[in-house]
């Protein structure tokens, strides 16, 4: 369960456990079940990719003076692999061959589930720092991923105290910043996969329908469609809340409804909200939600080439602020960042937010979200994915026109 599903789902002492998945509809409907699969023509990540990942990270190590990088179990680990092997310790040397170390206990399974990415040694009862130690021994400076565990670190640096360690993210985030062609076109087929699950949910969306109900309908339509997802659905005053309420919600005529997350397709994530009401929107309701697509097309304006990260944030910001909301993030307002980065994490480096300098580049992904909270009343969150072209942002999917038009 991710963060947003269980804040949005989760009623202790209500309906058992928190941690509790969302119900699934033990029997779809007919317009559920009709839905045909969207994976069967998909292109996954070729080997011949994943070699030339590891050489940039080699690149990238000899930039930052770094003689080797550490990788746990993770996302980081599958984008340099292919493996989704969670038992060892991998480590890429800026020269040489990589290494992966094992348990012994493991042997087995792990050369089974291990691909590609050099060779498998083993450590027994004793654990592994002396062995991974020795594999570091002409080393000065080691890049520890963010995934490795502290007591992987604390036992290395132990063991090995005249090794400096220092974080890899120049090595993994900068590779994993910048999306190739291929990463591009399975992210692609992410955004579409979600947009026609919510799309076939919204067809089914009655009076009295709870929040998990509708939830359960939307996981329902991803599994038909041949992907894994879910989905945070939110109701009425409770959409002003960015990360949904733990409160029961039944949906009733003239709430605000409030649809966000994603699916997986081959690792890479998909984020998507959509916000309409349920029957006629008031006033009200159409003036901030024209005014929170005003807000995501400057965001999509300012995602050039070149362009700080945080200017984008201020882009999308200033036209809520300029409508007398905020300023900052004082609610009611924008609340949150406008968006951050997207790939094989739902949330990855880097972010459109103030602060971030971070120059924007071709091949970076990020979502655009920025959302208006007035706490008592209702939210909207307008959100597509963009990926960076060097004539500018392109959506991944179409936005919505209207608040009565989620799809177009």
């Amino acid at each position: 369960m991710n963060r947003r599903i269980f804040l949005a789902t989760a009623t202790a002492g209500i309906a058992g456990s928190a941690f509790a998945e969302p119900p699934q509809a033990p029997d779809p409907p007919e317009f559920i079940r009709d839905l045909k699969p969207m994976t069967g023509d998909i292109q996954p990540i070729t080997d011949q990719e994943r070699e030339a990942r590891m050489e940039k990270a080699r690149r990238l190590m000899r930039e930052n003076k770094l003689d080797a990088i550490l990788c746990a179990g993770g996302t980081s680990l599958f984008y340099y692999t292919g493996s989704r092997y969670q038992q060892g310790i991998w480590i890429l040397p800026a020269k040489g061959s990589p290494v992966w170390f094992v348990p012994e206990t493991d042997a087995e399974h792990a050369h089974t589930a291990i691909r590609m990415g050099g060779s498998i040694l083993t450590w027994a009862a004793e654990g592994p720092y002396a062995r991974i130690a020795k594999a570091l021994s002409g080393s000065n400076r080691v890049g520890i991923e963010e995934r490795v565990s502290f007591g992987t670190f604390d036992g290395l640096r132990r063991e090995v105290p005249r090794v400096e360690f220092a974080s890899a993210d120049p090595v993994t985030v900068g590779c994993r910043v910048i999306k190739s062609p291929a990463e591009i076109a399975l992210l692609q087929r992410a955004n579409d996969i979600t947009i026609a699950a919510y799309k076939a949910a919204f067809g089914g969306l009655k009076e009295g329908m709870t929040n998990r109900e509708f939830s359960a309908l939307i996981a329902a339509a991803y599994r038909a469609l041949g992907a894994r997802g879910d989905a945070m659905v939110i109701y009425g005053k409770y959409t002003a809340f960015p990360h949904g309420s733990i409160q029961p919600q039944a949906l009733r005529e003239g709430d605000m409804v409030l649809v966000d997350d994603g699916c997986t397709v081959e690792g890479y994530q998909s984020d998507i909200t959509r916000t309409t009401v349920f029957g006629k929107p008031t006033a009200r309701q159409r003036q901030i939600w024209d005014l929170e697509r005003k807000a995501q097309d400057a965001a999509l304006e300012a995602a050039r080439v070149g362009a700080t990260c945080e200017s984008v944030d201020a882009a999308a910001r200033k036209v809520i602020t300029d409508a007398g909301f905020g300023p900052g993030y004082k609610v009611p307002g924008l609340p949150h960042r406008t968006g951050h980065g997207i790939g094989l994490d739902g949330h990855e480096w880097t972010n459109l937010v103030k602060g971030n300098k971070t120059r924007i580049q071709p091949g970076m992904c990020f979502s655009n979200e920025p959302t208006i909270a007035i706490y008592g009343e209702f939210g909207v969150r307008l959100e597509d994915c963009m990926y960076i072209t060097e004539s500018g942002a392109r959506m991944f999917t179409k936005q919505s026109p209207a608040i009565d038009q989620p799809f177009g």
